[in-house]
Formats: C-alpha cells, structure tokens, sequence
C-alpha cells in the first residue's frame, strides 16, 4: 500500500480548533489510514492507505477530520518521495546562507501559478528571501528580520493556494523519520 504524509492546517492554534493527537489518530484510520503515525502536535501524520491518489487521499482524510474534530481541516498529503525532495530543497537553501535567522516551509495543497511565483519571489531582497519550488514555498529570514516584501503571511496569501507552514527542523525531521 502507497504511504503518505499530511499536513493539517490551522489546528491547535486557539480554544476553539482543538484536535488532538488521539483523535487525529482515529479519524485517520475511520477514513482507511493504517499505519498510522504523529509527530507533535501540529497535525503532522504519516499513513498508509489503498487509496493511489493525492486528491483521494485528502478528501478522505478531510471529511474523516471534520467528521472527528467538527470543523474543516484542510490537508495537504505528499508522498515520501515528494517530502524527501522538500527536505533536500530546504537543506540545500540553509546550507547556501549561513546567514539565516529563520527557514519556513509553506507546504502547498496545489502548485501555485508561475506568475504568483516570479511575483513573490521578486519580494526577495539581500536579507530575506522566497523561493518556490513545485508545492513547496522557503521562506529565508536573515538577521534582523523586520515585516517587509517577505512577510510569511503576506506571501502565504499572495500565492493563492491552501498552505501550512512548518518550519526547517519539522520538514527535515520527517522526511528523515517518515521517508527513509
């Protein structure tokens, strides 16, 4: 059976959008997960599933996760395969600027539009920096970050695409844990 690896968006943030571990669980396996595995508490999950597709698995797990949870959990699934190239990306990125504050990845449900892209990426300036690569966009922040053309929010919203981010120690550790 094909694993995967979901990332769930906005939970755990505040009083009202609580799903925690355990149930994560559950309603994975309720949507036909096995296998199944957490990493924190930030809605990061690694499954099994008979299911061959991305936007099958998704579905399946964000009806499951609002069935569970009883509100919208949007999801974003790669193969291990994908993740392992996110990582390497990030690794790559980090090595490359010794610089570096702050590395965020925004996972991305779908690839955003390539002129979304050359927009955002054009934000970059000598400390800080956006770099997209297929559905995953770097957000590099150097010393002395300040709000400016590449606010992590900012850039999330200008590419138009459901995301959620985690940051270069996450991404790297599953890939590491989950994918080797």
């Amino acid at each position: 059976m094909p694993k995967y690896v979901a990332f769930l968006r906005a939970i755990n943030l505040g009083a009202n959008r609580k799903f925690p571990k355990a149930d994560i669980v559950t309603a994975t396996e309720a949507a036909g997960g096995t296998d199944v595995l957490t990493h924190i508490n930030t809605g990061n999950v690694c499954l099994t599933s008979t299911l061959r597709s991305r936007a099958k698995v998704e579905a399946a797990l964000e009806e499951a996760y609002e069935a569970q949870a009883g509100f919208v959990v949007p999801t974003i699934v790669f193969t291990p395969a994908e993740l392992v190239a996110i990582a390497d990306d990030a690794r790559e990125l980090t090595a490359a600027r010794p610089d570096l504050e702050r590395h965020y990845v925004y996972l991305l449900k779908d690839e955003p539009d390539a002129a979304r892209v050359a927009e955002v990426e054009a934000r970059s300036d000598e400390v800080n920096a956006v770099v997209v690569r297929g559905r995953a966009a770097h957000i590099l922040l150097g010393p002395g970050y300040a709000a400016g053309g590449v606010d992590p929010y900012k850039v999330e919203k200008s590419l138009a695409v459901v995301a959620t981010n985690r940051n270069f120690n996450v991404v790297t550790t599953l890939a590491d844990k989950w994918c080797s």
